[in-house]
Order: C-alpha cells, then structure tokens, then sequence
C-alpha cells in the first residue's frame, strides 16, 4: 500500500500522462556491503544516507518529474520521503532493486501516471538538470529511454512509457537485457549517454575513488571530505 497522508494526497492528483521518479532505497543496515574492505558498518550506513538524500533532492528538483515514489521499509528512508514531499510504497521485505521498481511503477501505471524514471540510491553526483535530459530524450509510449553506468554494463538510469511497458532486470550486467526487453517490443530504446552524476554509482572501494577523484556538490562527498576516508583509500 502507499503509505502516509502526503503519499495519498500525491497519488489521488496523479497527472494522467504525468512522469513520476521512482527510488528505491533497501534497509541502510544492510546497504553497500561491498564497501566493507574500505569502510565500517556505521561509515556504510552514514554514506548510505548521504546517497539516498542526494538522489531524492535531485528526483524532486527535476522540471520533468510531477512526483517520486520511493520504495522501501525503512523507517529513517519513510522519514526521508516526508522531508521531500515524495510517496512512500512500503515494502515487507528487502527484496532487491527489480521488484521494488516494478511494484512501483505498476502503482503508478494503475493511476495514470504516463512515464516513470527509476534511478539507483547510489548516484550521489547526480542532478536535476541530468535528469531533465534523460527525460528530454524519452519520446512518446510505447517508449524505453536509458542510461548506462560508467563500465557500460549496468543500468543506472531507466525512463519507461507506460511506467510498467518492461520487465527489470536491474544488477551488474542489466544494459544489454534491457535493451533485450524493449526489442523484444520492438522499441529501439533510447540510450543517454555522456551523463557523470547518473553514471558514477558508488558499489566498491575504487568507486569511491572515482567519487573524489571527479569531485563536486553532494552530500556525499561533504560528508567523505569530512572524515579520514580519503586519507585510507589513498594509503591503501
């Protein structure tokens, strides 16, 4: 169920044929486990939230978006999604990125919602403006807009008319699936490249690296900047 009075008030003024992000954020106890070699759990958790926040602040900046949803069942991320405005789909279990998103957009299909744009927690370096663009590319239903991940193999940004027209397939190597998807539909997706907030998603150690390496403004990397991270990883 959507949950919470501004998740309702949202959903009932859903624009017939408006575009909606949607965010799916697991449990900050169990996020970003890869990064173990480099940081410790409460660090995780910490640059955990800082990520989520500077994707939510961008999803509700975005010109294109009429809305987000967020997907989750933790509480801290709930109370994340009241700070911006956005609706809450309550999840009973982390279940993974795939069926969080399709849960989501098949709400968002049932209430008329045109387009949705689904994007990971874990791109701290993106912005409204990239989102606009992704959104500026995608073209009119049946439509499938997407955005790869620096190493190409993953897929860090997916724009979908309807909302729920593919499967997902989200994870390491999920580029060339769903480009399999939408030919299979006989779309020729749109591809948005050139993109460095969307495409940096911070999973590994060396992700990190990059992540201050290419610098900028998030919440993030104020946070990194702020600890002895940096030193570690250039030690190490």
């Amino acid at each position: 169920m959507f949950h919470g009075s501004t998740s309702h008030t949202l959903l009932r003024n859903v624009t017939a044929g408006s575009a909606w992000g949607v965010l799916p954020l697991k449990n900050p106890e169990y996020a970003k486990t890869r990064l173990a070699p480099a940081l410790t759990h409460e660090e995780r958790q910490k640059l955990f939230r800082a990520m989520a926040e500077d994707v939510l602040a961008a999803l509700s900046a975005a010109e294109g978006l009429e809305g987000t949803v967020v997907v989750t069942r933790d509480t801290w991320a709930q109370g994340l999604a009241e700070k911006y405005g956005a609706a809450v789909l309550e999840e009973r279990k982390n279940r993974g990125q795939s069926p969080a998103v399709s849960d989501a957009v098949a709400a968002l299909a049932r209430v008329g919602a045109g387009a949705a744009l689904a994007l990971p927690g874990d791109v701290p370096l993106v912005s409204p403006a990239e989102i606009d663009r992704v959104l500026a590319a995608h073209g009119p239903a049946p439509a499938v807009t997407m955005t790869p991940a620096a190493d190409g193999r993953g897929t860090n940004c997916m724009a979908c008319s309807p909302p729920d027209i593919i499967p997902f397939h989200f994870g390491h190597d999920s580029f060339e699936p769903h480009k399999a998807e939408a030919g299979a539909l006989g779309i020729e997706p749109r591809i948005v490249a050139g993109l460095p907030g969307i495409a940096l998603d911070v999973d590994k150690p060396e992700d990190l690296r990059m992540l201050l390496a290419q610098g900028g403004v998030c919440r993030a990397l104020e946070w990194l900047n702020g600890t002895d991270i940096p030193a570690r990883l250039a030690a190490a």
